[in-house]
């Protein structure tokens, strides 16, 4: 990296006296007061510095000993090779002559105080501070790539009460300093320097709304990190140090990436000098740290699952008692934590799905789970903060300031791809998955501010997906992704009316016309395979449903770089209502996946010899992926209600193996 030069003028009359920064160079300015009836001259420096005369714009020689032509094209550079031990420990002297070489007209005095400035953070991304990295200044991407990551301290590791860590302009507790990104601030050299100089910590205003920056002072406590940067706090002048210096500086993130925010934040420490009371400061050296904020990242259904929530809800007239002991059941079989919501929390809210979403955030140091909470505001609407956030687990939202919200913006209308290639283009944390209208239609879809948020994260580049044409609209109505031993490592499940209707078509040929659904559920009544196939309205609304998901197979190969044989085609059959569709029996892809355990909603289909032919029939293509299907009765609980297994139900799972950073958006 070439190093930065600043140019100095020297004069005959008095001796000028400087502060520079080791690893800057100094270009000395010899043409400026050249004396009467000089014609030549030479340069000269002490053991600390290196004097160059650069003649040739490749060539730089050292100079000492030879008289140069002043009206030649030269250029004089010092470097500097260690701080200095005293002030002005440095002197280069500039010899002017006259015509015949020999007289010596005047002499030009320099002296030099030479102190090293490092500002430096993990940019190397190896959980240590790095203090030898050359491009601090520029962030980039990829495996190869440069720059620190800062999180944004969306955890409650204070007090059980109040708000988010970073709602507080204090360290709150040793666990909260854990989540914050270490700023070291180096400096060597005599203490005389700050007679007239400062070093100053500084940020821009725009950047001081995203972080904060605190000082570590005196003993380990904490309440001894002193509020040094932020939107209040522009700038901080460093106390001044004799010899080697140390100061620790720790950065917390206030603000995601976002549609105002790129997530790059710099942070500065500047020499200023000060010549007098009355003048103002002028800047020697600055070194320059460039952080990026951590994005939230969205966990796919592929990765290990953690903790599942649900809610429960044992009054009115769709408790949901049975529907909680079968996922209790599946839970226990998957090997994970069961986290029920009662009642008296949700608000007789069941569903869980549609309230919030689970990602995580990772720095090289640390990482956390942080959940989104949606805007929809129903009886869950406080469980997310009151709840979940906690220490080393973070929350966020995001609430449109005017308008209402739709049932789109409810986070069963958000998914995420496990890891993809596409045309060459690796998508390593997968892609997001959002619910919209048909291109044109001018209808529902998820609020901007929430849109925005999704599309700035940059690490899961969104798809926007045609799911207005259902009732409640949600993508998980349609779709979902299960693991696979083979191929990409996962299938992805869409429903199909057109699968359906082959499956009963074969059913009734093979004898079993009278086979019904919804057999034995009482209340509801049955139809038989051949009522159903007779129904033209059903065959009208089925080709309907199936051009609607067909849009969406089209844009899922095409953005998610997939083939038929990673799509398996679930029977579903769904009927409209308003010109909008809703599922005619329990929506068998709206499932909760636990690693290899399905919970399918059971679909209640014509029992065949003994068994559902649905039931067989999803078991025939699951099973052989190494999957183990339980078909959970959710038939009052949810589905009567529009909505099913998925959306009664939410999973935290373990984050990526794979750095974001390494990626390339």
């Amino acid at each position: 990296m070439t190093a930065r030069q600043r140019v100095v003028r020297v004069s005959t009359e008095q001796p000028n006296y400087i502060v520079c920064v080791l690893g800057t160079e100094i270009s000395i300015d010899i043409h400026g007061s050249i004396p009467k009836g000089a014609t030549s001259f030479d340069v000269r420096g002490t053991s600390g510095l290196r004097v160059y005369v650069i003649y040739n714009p490749n060539v730089a020689t050292a100079s000492e000993g030879t008289r140069w032509l002043l009206d030649s094209d030269v250029e004089v550079v010092v470097a500097l090779k260690g701080p200095s031990s005293a002030v002005n420990d440095n002197k280069v002297r500039v010899s002017y002559y006259g015509p015949t070489g020999d007289t010596l007209i005047a002499n030009a005095w320099l002296y030099i105080t030479c102190m090293a400035i490092s500002l430096d953070a993990d940019t190397s991304r190896t959980g240590k501070v790095d203090g030898k990295a050359n491009n601090k200044t520029k962030w980039s991407w990829g495996p190869q790539g440069e720059g620190a990551v800062l999180l944004v301290n969306c955890d409650r590791d204070g007090p059980s009460f109040g708000d988010m860590d970073n709602a507080y302009p204090y360290v709150r507790s040793h666990t909260d300093l854990q989540d914050l990104s270490l700023l070291i601030l180096n400096t060597h050299g005599p203490a005389g320097i700050f007679d007239t100089h400062k070093l100053v910590l500084h940020i821009s205003l725009f950047d001081a709304a995203k972080v904060r920056v605190f000082h570590a002072r005196g003993d380990v406590s904490f309440s001894n990190y002193e509020h040094v940067l932020g939107v209040d706090k522009l700038s901080y002048t460093v106390g001044r140090t004799d010899g080697k210096g140390k100061h620790t500086f720790y950065v917390e993130g206030l603000a995601f990436p976002d549609a105002d925010f790129k997530g790059l934040v710099s942070l500065n420490a500047t020499l200023l000098e000060q010549s007098s009371q009355n003048s103002p400061a002028t800047p020697v050296f600055t070194d320059t740290v460039v952080f990026r904020v951590a994005p939230w990242i969205m966990t796919p259904n592929t990765l290990k699952p953690l903790e599942i929530f649900v809610c429960s809800i044992e009054r009115g007239t769709n408790p949901n008692q049975t529907f909680l002991e079968a996922v209790k059941a599946l839970t226990q079989k998957a090997g994970c934590k069961l986290t029920i919501c009662p009642e008296i929390e949700n608000r007789g809210d069941r569903w869980i799905q549609d309230e919030m979403e689970f990602g995580y955030v990772e720095a090289p140091h640390k990482s956390f789970p942080v959940v989104f909470d949606s805007p929809r505001n129903r009886g869950l609407k406080k469980f997310p903060f009151k709840s979940i956030l906690g220490p080393d687990f973070g929350y966020v939202t995001r609430e449109p300031r005017y308008g209402r919200v739709s049932s789109l913006d409810s986070f069963g209308n958000l998914d995420i791809s496990p890891a993809v290639t596409v045309k060459g283009k690796e998508y390593p944390l997968g892609r997001i998955l959002i619910g919209s209208s048909f291109p044109g239609s001018g209808n529902r879809k998820m609020v901007k501010i929430v849109r925005d948020f999704l599309y700035a994260q940059r690490v899961q580049p969104p798809i926007e997906l045609y799911s207005d044409w259902l009732t409640v609209g949600h993508v998980d109505e349609f779709l979902t992704f299960v693991p696979a031993s083979n191929r990409k490592g996962f299938r992805l499940l869409l429903a199909s009316p057109a699968a359906c209707l082959k499956l009963f078509r074969e059913k009734q040929k093979e004898g079993f016309g009278n086979a019904a659904l919804f057999e034995g559920l009482g209340r509801v009544g049955r139809i038989t395979l051949d009522e159903l196939l007779a129904d033209r309205l059903l065959h009208r609304d089925s080709k309907y449903v199936q051009s609607c998901i067909d849009w969406n197979r089209s844009i899922l190969k095409r953005e998610l770089g997939l083939s038929e044989r990673d799509i398996v085609d679930i029977p579903q059959l769904f009927t409209l209502e308003d010109s909008t569709a809703t599922a005619l029996f329990p929506d068998m892809v709206n499932m909760l996946v636990l690693g290899k355990h399905l919970g399918i909603p059971k679909p209640f289909g014509p029992i065949i010899n003994g068994q559902c032919c649905l039931e067989e029939k999803v078991r025939s293509l699951l099973e052989p992926l190494g999957l183990n299907c339980t078909f959970i009765d959710d038939f009052f609980s949810y589905h009567i209600l529009s909505g099913e297994v998925h959306c009664g139900t939410n999973v935290l799972r373990e984050p990526f193996s794979f750095h974001w950073w390494n990626t390339t958006p």
